[in-house]
């Protein structure tokens, strides 16, 4: 049996065509109007020369151009590679090249970096700028116009044969190493999870509104939103940046009934000034993920707007939802929920034996339906972290007597700053490159705002000198926006164990 991912938005045309599927600020397209864009984008494509199976990257935020391309790629058989828009250049060159990507999509506003980065990768072959304007048709001298390209296509009216296995969209996580490995996702992978999600764990229906502003290119908002939504029939309304003020606006004009984000943008709306003046009374879900969401903000939002919020927990890796708080169970805030169906978990301590003991912390094993096919080109890495079908996450928890787990710790060295995953590896590597840096560990200290604040520590080389300014700057040079360090600390040798390696527990301390 076949199945191709777009063919959530090719049966939710059918039966809702002249319903609303996006809105962006004036802007609404119709699910018949969506559909037909994806159509003519697959046609775009093989105009380019862009042959079945070559990969197809995309570096937009949360526009209409995001849906009409990941479907429309899906429909020309091409797997999607989404990019954060807050990459820089080398980043950039690294995902292109690595993942193979034939064709980069890129919104106007981050085009100088991607055509930096794109320049670097001979491999990639097409870039194709997405403009806000519908009647600006030109386009920068060796690239293509997405708009022109759409008017100048063939729409392709018939889905692929893909498989249920064959790779849908790579999803580029950072790991230890520093540098990002693409996870794998299939079809069925990612159809399964977006279904199960908006039929039995949050039941929606075509009258259902989203707000759209966790970022499509993140596996949470793709899934849980931009894919759940639209596999029911419903509407998206659009908000590329989120800023408590603007989703106010939103939730009330649109009367939006479902609402996803992670805890910082909870914890913006919970002490937003103005927030009394807004009538949010259509909300019928709020969820929350990314990262795990303090309690006292959970308790606090929901007396506040009168909610539910539900807490749930994924990984690229797992397309991402893996658990969930369930409806028709009571909810245990500080609980990641009870695993999704299809799914099973198991904790493991560090010998890899099975903990089956209530509240003994190990590490979050996951199988099911959900787990990636491997590592895009790196079965090395695979071979790490998945045993005899096991997906090993790195995260600790433990489990109640009622079968709801409760993440208590990170194995790895991950931040988690704003729902973004950052790996101090990378940063330190960037920093290493510093002229006046002699070592340097980056570890992650708690942040009212953020969850986690990313900081610094530095030794600098005799006759050497350099300032937080200095170091800060340097590393907006080399990393995305969200990576770079907000706080830095200067010591004159950083703390080390007796093989020499820099001691992070005593930093934190």
């Amino acid at each position: 049996m076949t199945l191709n991912l777009a063919t959530i938005l090719r049966t939710s045309a059918s039966k809702f065509s002249d319903r609303p599927a996006l809105h962006l600020g004036d802007l609404t397209l119709n699910y018949g109007t969506l559909h037909a864009y994806a159509q003519r984008f697959a046609g775009a494509l093989a105009k380019l020369g862009i042959q079945r199976g070559e990969h197809v990257a995309l570096m937009l935020p949360n526009v209409p151009q995001f849906p009409i391309a990941y479907f429309g790629a899906h429909y020309a058989a091409n797997p999607v590679v989404p990019l954060n828009v807050l990459l820089a250049p080398d980043e950039i060159a690294y995902h292109l090249e690595d993942s193979g990507a034939a064709a980069l999509v890129v919104w106007e506003g981050f085009y100088e970096h991607a055509r930096a980065g794109f320049d670097r990768v001979g491999s990639c072959r097409q870039l194709i700028v997405a403009k806000a304007s519908p009647t600006d048709l030109s386009a920068p001298d060796g690239a293509v116009n997405f708009n022109a390209a759409l008017g100048g296509a063939t729409p392709v009216t018939d889905l692929p044969d893909t498989m249920p296995d064959d790779t849908a969209v790579i999803l580029y996580t950072s790991g230890t190493t520093g540098r990002a490995k693409g996870a794998e996702l299939t079809h069925f992978n990612l159809f399964y999870n977006a279904d199960y999600m908006s039929s039995k764990l949050l039941p929606l229906a075509s009258t259902d509104v989203a707000l759209a502003t966790l970022p499509l290119f993140h596996s949470f908002g793709q899934t849980a939103v931009q894919n759940g939504l639209l596999i029911r029939g419903g509407a998206l309304v659009l908000l590329p940046r989120f800023d408590p003020q603007s989703a106010f606006t939103l939730l009330e004009k649109h009367k939006i009934t479902v609402f996803a984000g992670v805890p910082t943008m909870y914890f913006a709306m919970l002490h937003y000034p103005d927030a009394h003046k807004y009538d949010l009374s259509a909300l019928r879900y709020c969820v929350s993920g990314g990262a795990a969401m303090p309690v006292e903000v959970m308790h606090a939002f929901d007396r506040k707007y009168n909610v539910n919020v539900l807490e749930g927990y994924g990984l690229s890796e797992t397309s991402p939802v893996a658990s969930f708080s369930v409806l028709d169970r009571p909810k245990k805030a500080g609980s990641i929920g009870l695993p999704i169906w299809g799914c099973e978990f198991k904790l493991i301590d560090d010998a890899g034996m099975t903990i089956t003991e209530p509240k003994v912390p190990g590490e979050i094993c996951i199988k099911g339906h959900n787990v990636m096919k491997g590592y895009w080109k790196n079965p090395e890495a695979t071979a790490e972290c998945v045993k005899d079908g096991w997906f090993k996450t790195g995260d600790v928890a433990h489990v109640d007597e009622d079968g709801y787990y409760f993440i208590v710790d990170r194995k790895k060295d991950l931040i988690i700053r704003g729902g973004f995953n950052v790996y101090p590896r990378e940063i330190e590597e960037a920093l290493y490159r510093h002229p006046a840096v002699l070592e340097v560990a980056v570890i992650g200290v708690p942040d009212a705002l953020h969850g986690e604040e990313i900081k610094a520590v530095l030794a600098l080389k005799p006759g050497h000198s350099a300032t937080a300014e200095d170091i800060t700057a340097f590393c907006k040079e080399h990393l995305a926006a969200y990576k770079y360090p907000r706080i830095v600390e200067f010591m004159d040798s950083l703390p080390k164990g007796p093989t020499g390696k820099i001691l992070k527990r005593a930093l934190k301390k």
